[in-house]
């Protein structure tokens, strides 16, 4: 059993999925988001999306990490999680404008004051406004905010968008086939419009990062930061302190710093391709949780991926491997290794997507390719490890 199933937690998610299995699942199958037709008001040339997420246990590394700085800005950081994991969600079905979100925090009220919860809300905002510097409009509609000590060690940060989207300006999946390349977006560096580094950790697979680098000493002075029912075995087992000063080429940052580094999001990129560029998109994956094998689940059954140029991953994915000694299998299925949209294009098409990425300061490559076969597959190169998942 991996460190990640005793910590009770699961990559892929399984039983989420055999518990939904039987639910309506849309009017695309393969598409990123479930969609609707427009129940509101009933035009059939218009559908409706609404999708839920957040910042999962990120939010107890801000919490850490504020406790042991007493930065309360930090918790900037994980409105923004929780903003990105629902935004670039839905721009993976092509919608980048007019979305309302609301916003859904439950707070353990004897730990988390109000200034950390006004900062939270605050920064909800501000991520909003960047936004519509970008022409990527957001309203905030609210939400609810409850103090549920028992229910809740810390807090929770989720939240839930909506819109309503042109049937004919969707993105379903169903255009990827073989002879596409897939051009990758990177998670990490620093966008045109964001304000500092980002490591590209983004909001995937922080239990066992957490508990694989961090030191023994946060679980004796924070039983509030975890699951005491785990075995000690797997708590807090790491060699790092959240102020440790990590060396990456020329820049030099903290072990917090790349833990809490902002989800980023691709939508000021994902607009300009949606509106100029929408016919030569064929198909999108936001590699979220499932890491690089998130794609399985949303291209044509009759395909074989093949990743064999993804990027180099960022210096955070080096420390959490040797800290956990996760093998490249399951470092690849829970994390996005960096590389973390994918775009599936006609080759002829491929330039024209990088060139829009980078010019807002967000590298992108072809970082694979689609092909024929009789079953459903991803092969995954990097270096000489070649790994196959079904």
């Amino acid at each position: 059993m991996s460190l990640y199933s005793k910590r009770g937690v699961s990559a892929q998610k399984e039983e989420v999925h055999a518990a939904t299995k039987h639910l309506d699942k849309g009017l695309f199958e393969k598409a990123f988001c479930k969609i609707y037709p427009d129940i509101l008001s009933g035009d059939n040339d218009w559908v409706n999306v609404m999708h839920a997420d957040g910042a999962g246990t990120k939010s107890i590394l801000a919490y850490l990490y504020w406790k042991e700085t007493g930065d309360v800005s930090v918790w900037k950081g994980i409105a923004q999680d929780a903003i990105v994991m629902n935004l670039d969600d839905l721009l993976c079905v092509g919608i980048y404008d007019k979305i309302l979100f609301s916003s859904t925090i439950d707070r353990n009220k004897n730990v988390i004051p109000a200034e950390v919860l006004e900062a939270v809300i605050n920064g909800t905002q501000d991520f909003f406004n960047t936004m519509k510097g970008f022409g990527v409009n957001i309203s905030f509609m609210g939400g609810e905010t409850a103090d549920v000590g028992d229910v809740v060690r810390t807090m929770a940060v989720n939240g839930t968008m909506t819109a309503r989207w042109p049937k004919s300006k969707i993105i379903t999946n169903e255009k990827i086939e073989a002879g596409n390349v897939i051009v990758g977006l990177a998670g990490f560096g620093q966008a045109n419009y964001e304000t500092s580094y980002n490591s590209g950790l983004a909001s995937n697979g922080l239990t066992s990062a957490r508990h694989d680098i961090l030191h023994k000493t946060y679980g004796a002075r924070f039983h509030e930061s975890y699951d005491t029912s785990l075995d000690e075995s797997v708590v807090y087992i790491g060699p790092h302190r959240m102020t440790d000063e990590i060396k990456d080429g020329e820049r030099t940052t903290t072990i917090g710093e790349l833990l809490l580094s902002p989800t980023r999001t691709f939508a000021p990129v994902m607009k300009e391709l949606l509106e100029h560029h929408f016919d030569a998109i064929n198909g999108l994956v936001h590699c979220s949780g499932g890491g690089q094998t998130k794609c399985l689940k949303f291209v044509p059954d009759n395909v074989r991926i093949i990743k064999d140029n993804l990027f180099e991953p960022p210096i955070i994915f080096k420390l959490i491997q040797e800290a956990s000694k996760s093998d490249d299998r399951e470092m690849y299925q829970v994390f996005n290794m960096g590389t973390r949209l994918e775009i599936y294009t006609n080759e002829k098409n491929a330039d024209a997507i990088i060139s829009v990425s980078k010019s807002l300061g967000v590298d992108a490559q072809i970082i694979g390719r689609v092909e024929s076969s009789n079953k459903k597959e991803l092969v995954l190169r990097s270096g000489n490890t070649e790994l196959l998942y079904h």
